[in-house]
């Protein structure tokens, strides 16, 4: 089976096809670091102790994965269109769908990487 030749990244150093040299590692979390820092945390972002009861009640209504041919146990109540800080959609229950962690950790975060 045919294997790509390595590239060459900016700083000079071949770097093996499909990998990331280490240059672009360290600007990836430099990058990740600067944006961590201005971002609220989850309690400033409205993930209180109100949103644990309203989850959880939530969470116990659709006990299971709502998206379509998974079956598996819901654990994380997942805003449909994201809030991005607007209270009354963060709330909305309307905007609210049970996900298990793997859809949302997976599919749902790719298809929203895409629509930003």
């Amino acid at each position: 089976m045919p294997v790509r030749a390595p590239r060459i990244c900016g700083c000079g150093h071949a770097v093996p096809s499909g990998a990331r040299c280490a240059c672009q590692l360290r600007r990836d979390a430099e990058r990740k670091a600067r944006h961590d820092a201005h971002r609220p945390t989850a309690r400033q972002r409205g993930y209180d102790s109100k949103w644990d009861r309203e989850r959880a009640a939530f969470l116990a209504a659709h006990p299971t994965c709502q998206r379509d041919g998974c079956t598996a146990p819901a654990t994380v109540v997942d805003h449909i269109t994201p809030h991005r800080g607007d209270m009354r959609l963060f709330w909305r229950r309307s905007n609210w769908q049970a996900l298990c962690a793997p859809c949302h950790s997976r599919w749902k975060q790719a298809r929203e990487r895409l629509t930003r």
